[in-house]
């Protein structure tokens, strides 16, 4: 896959003077987690990492090209990307919201085939979803929602994972199943790039975390180095108690 990487990135940010730039790449069997507290950017960074926002500076690079420079069908093809809310514009099915996911292959006004209907149906049953295919989307729950949101990004079967708090609405099992999934995504060579209120969630299953600052000050690197309590205290303005669990740390806040 072609790495997703920053070049001197500052996200554009309302009424914030100014930013760290960040310079990151995003590889292949990586599963990063973006921490930090309401309001620091991580939903601006994730849509300006897809090209859906222009950046304050700097750029984004997928491969040897810059985003600006791809069509936008050849990045969808290599971008898939979960909204932290679905807006659904008309009434659709959860088999036909899928296969939405298989348009950037699909030349113009050419119709679904056999094999794309079998990646909706194979992802919708991989999101616990299957039995919902014949459903309304804007009659399901928010849980539902999400998960037939992650199938249509698994029916698109992109090498780039983006994500906006994936596990939004979801029950813990629902949690895991989903983390699950985008870990054996990452395995199978995908990259994973997730904005996540969890912090536990990403000390389990990130190997990478980005940590952003409400001062626009920005720290990222492998996940072993950025779990260190007074540095998430300080991101977070609360200070936490750390045990391990299962070989994994838990942070746990202190009531005062």
């Amino acid at each position: 896959m072609n790495p997703l990487q920053t070049r001197q990135l500052v996200i554009d940010i309302p009424d914030r003077a100014s930013g760290q730039p960040l310079d990151f790449a995003l590889e292949s069997g990586q599963v990063w987690g973006v921490l930090g507290p309401n309001g620091v950017g991580k939903t601006t960074l994730l849509h300006t990492l897809a090209g859906l926002r222009t950046p304050r500076s700097g750029d984004v690079w997928l491969g040897e090209r810059s985003l600006t420079r791809i069509r936008r069908r050849e990045v969808s093809q290599q971008l898939g990307l979960v909204f932290q809310e679905r807006q659904d514009g008309f009434p659709a099915t959860v088999l036909e919201t899928a296969l939405i996911g298989r348009h950037p292959w699909l030349s113009p006004w050419q119709m679904e085939g056999g094999e794309d209907l079998a990646l909706a149906e194979k992802a919708l049953e991989a999101l616990d979803v299957a039995h919902l295919s014949d459903r309304l989307v804007n009659t399901l729950s928010g849980g539902e929602r999400q998960r037939v949101g992650i199938a249509t990004i698994l029916t698109q079967n992109p090498d780039i994972w983006l994500l906006d708090e994936p596990t939004n609405h979801l029950d813990l099992h629902h949690q895991v199943a989903v983390l699950r999934l985008l870990e054996n995504q990452a395995k199978s060579g995908k990259a994973v790039f997730m904005c996540l209120h969890d912090l536990n969630l990403a000390a389990r299953w990130c190997d990478h975390l980005l940590l952003l600052f409400p001062n626009g000050e920005a720290c990222w690197g492998p996940a072993e180095r950025m779990l260190v309590p007074s540095v998430l205290e300080r991101l977070y303005d609360q200070k936490l108690i750390m045990v391990e669990a299962d070989g994994v740390p838990v942070f746990v806040p202190k009531k005062s």
